[in-house]
C-alpha cells in the first residue's frame, strides 16, 4: 500500500482513487461470503463444546480459527478438501490440528472432510486407487482375489492396494486443495469487484439526479 501511495506521490488524484478503494476493500471485505459462510458453518460455540475436541483446549481459543476472512477461509477450504482424501477414520482430528497449525478456519476445515462420507468414499477411493495404479504402473486388483486374513493376504493388499490407493489419495486431495484455495481467493475478489461497481453506480446515479435538479433549478430561476 505504502508502495502504491509513494509511486504516486506526483499525483494527488490517483493517490484519493487508491486511498478511497483501499477504505473500501477493508469495510467491505467479504461482506458477502461472511454473511454466506457463517449461515453454513456451525458456530464457535458449537464447535468449543464438541466433546471429540475438547482434547484441544486452549488452543481452540486462538482467534484466527473463527476469523472469516479470504486468508482463513481459503486456508480453511485448502485444509479440509485435502485431509478429507486421506484414507483414514481420524480425518476429523487430522483436520483439526492442520487448521490450528496453519491458523486457518477450523469450522469449514472440518465440515469439508464430510465430502468422502459412506455414501462418496467407494467411488471417490477407487477413482484414486485407479489414478494410483496407473502412474505406479501396477496392475489393479483382481476380481477373483479371495479376500482373508492370512499373511499372505494382508502382504498382497500391502502391496498392491494401499500403495495405488495412498498416492492417488494424495494426488487428488493435493489438486482438490489447491483448487478449493482458489475457488475462495477468486471469488472473494469477484465480489469486492461487484461491490465497487455496485458503489460507483449508485454514486454515479446521485450525481446525475443531482445534476438534474440543478438543470432544472437554472431553468425555473430563467
Amino acid at each position: 500500500m505504502t508502495e502504491l501511495l509513494n509511486n504516486n506521490k506526483n499525483d494527488p488524484f490517483a493517490n484519493s482513487q487508491l486511498l478511497t478503494r483501499i477504505i473500501f476493500y477493508q469495510k467491505n471485505e467479504g461482506h458477502i461470503m461472511k454473511k454466506i459462510f457463517k449461515r453454513l458453518l456451525p458456530s464457535a460455540s458449537q464447535m468449543k463444546s464438541h466433546p471429540r475436541l475438547q482434547f484441544l483446549g486452549k488452543f481452540l481459543h486462538e482467534p484466527n480459527l473463527w476469523h472469516l476472512n479470504r486468508r482463513t477461509l481459503a486456508g480453511g477450504a485448502a485444509v479440509g478438501l485435502f485431509i478429507a482424501f486421506i484414507p483414514v477414520p481420524i480425518q476429523m482430528l487430522l483436520a483439526a490440528l492442520l487448521a490450528i497449525w496453519f491458523r486457518v478456519n477450523l469450522p469449514l476445515s472440518i465440515s469439508l472432510v464430510w465430502i468422502t462420507n459412506p455414501i462418496t468414499i467407494p467411488p471417490l477411493f477407487y477413482f484414486a486407487y485407479q489414478c494410483g495404479s496407473i502412474l505406479l504402473g501396477a496392475s489393479t486388483l483382481q476380481t477373483e482375489f479371495q479376500l482373508d486374513f492370512s499373511p499372505e493376504c494382508i502382504v498382497y493388499l500391502l502391496g498392491h492396494f494401499f500403495q495405488p490407493l495412498l498416492l492417488g489419495c494424495l494426488i487428488l486431495g493435493a489438486l482438490c486443495a489447491a483448487m478449493g484455495y482458489w475457488l475462495v481467493n477468486v471469488l472473494w475478489r469477484l465480489q469486492i469487484s461487484y461491490l465497487w461497481r455496485e458503489r460507483r453506480e449508485k454514486r454515479l446515479k446521485k450525481w446525475l439526479a443531482a445534476k438534474q435538479k440543478l438543470s432544472q433549478l437554472a431553468k425555473v430561476s430563467a
